[in-house]
């Protein structure tokens, strides 16, 4: 780490932070309207699968042979902001890699969840909110909150659970962060971070929508997908 432009007095400096990005999709409403017809006509027809879910439906990973114009512009705007805050440090002009992405949909009333889980395999993960299911509401006890666990738990909470880091000006550090849908909001981190949906409750229907993105090698990543 560089000691440049550290003073001489004490200070609390964040080592190895874990990058999220939090976005707003543009043309939202023109993209959700199209998102949702073609999720909500693949559900009609497909049992879907099971996996972290618990009661919803989930689509198999293979979306983009389905979603239509609408998903390859999410995928086009999920890849252009994490190239936007990923480096090849052994090409960082130009990176020797290229992603490998998976998509898949997500269709949740009340009583849904999802497990904590992670994504073996993918180097960053995604997930994209058609439609946040809560019909304008702003209770907070609709639940369905997307959960991001402190990577380094529950190392962190063995010897003293009630102790906390704290850095000046902020409250006390939490183990867990809690993200509330939006309609057209994007979250975007590292697929090893674990992560869940707390209970859903809402009074409509939620729609959303996740990505993978594997890190492959350009030659490799072109032989794959036959360019």
């Amino acid at each position: 780490m560089s000691t440049a432009g550290i003073g001489a007095g004490p200070q609390v400096v964040g080592l190895f932070d874990t990058p999220l990005i939090v976005d707003q999709m543009p043309n939202a409403v023109d993209v959700n309207r199209r998102l949702k017809e073609v999720i909500l006509a693949r559900q009609a027809n497909d049992p879907g699968v099971r996996l972290s879910n618990v009661s919803g439906w989930q689509s198999a990973p293979d979306m983009l042979k389905w979603g239509g114009p609408a998903a390859q512009e999410l995928l086009a705007r999920i890849i252009f902001l994490v190239d936007s805050v990923t480096v090849d440090v052994k090409s960082p002009g130009q990176s020797r890699y290229g992603w490998y992405s998976t998509m898949w949909s997500n269709v949740s009333r009340a009583g849904s969840s999802n497990h904590y889980h992670s994504h073996p395999g993918a180097f960053w993960s995604a997930v994209y909110y058609v439609d946040d299911g809560y019909q304008g509401s702003t209770d907070q006890n609709l639940g369905g909150a997307l959960v991001l666990s402190d990577p380094r738990m529950p190392t962190i909470a063995m010897n003293a659970p009630d102790l906390r880091f704290r850095r000046p000006g902020e409250k006390p550090e939490e183990y867990e962060k809690f993200l509330r849908p939006a309609n057209g909001r994007l979250v975007i981190f590292p697929s090893w971070l674990l992560h869940a949906v707390h209970l859903f409750n809402g009074p409509g229907t939620r729609i959303s929508i996740a990505v993978n993105l594997s890190a492959m090698l350009k030659p490799f990543l072109e032989l794959l997908e036959g360019r």
